[in-house]
């Protein structure tokens, strides 16, 4: 169904169901629904208030009660909840291991 590999470079017109795509980059917006969420909604609500608190000053640190004044601490608060209430949320990173 996606084509636009050796097409689009050329600068040729594709069609696609009736729809004609220009660009490769209008053929992407097309299909942009077609790709599955990483997050779920209930996830970036999660997200979204923790970076609320964290803007109102609100936002404290886990064990050590500290005010969370960065940003990216305060996505990973959110992300956190969200994984402890069972949201859709990708798998936290790890750490690779060394090679000995």
């Amino acid at each position: 169904m996606t084509c636009f590999g050796k097409y689009a470079d050329k600068g040729e017109v594709l069609t696609i169901d009736g729809k004609y795509f220009d660009t490769s980059y209008l053929l992407l917006l097309h299909f942009k629904n077609d790709i599955m969420a990483r997050y779920s909604k209930s996830s970036q609500k999660k997200v979204e208030r923790a970076m609320h608190e964290m803007k109102k000053g609100d936002l404290k640190s886990g064990s050590s009660g500290k005010t969370v004044k960065s940003r990216k601490q305060a996505i990973a608060i959110g992300l956190s909840e969200a994984r402890k209430q069972g949201s859709k949320v990708p798998a936290k990173k790890r750490a690779k291991k060394s090679a000995q």
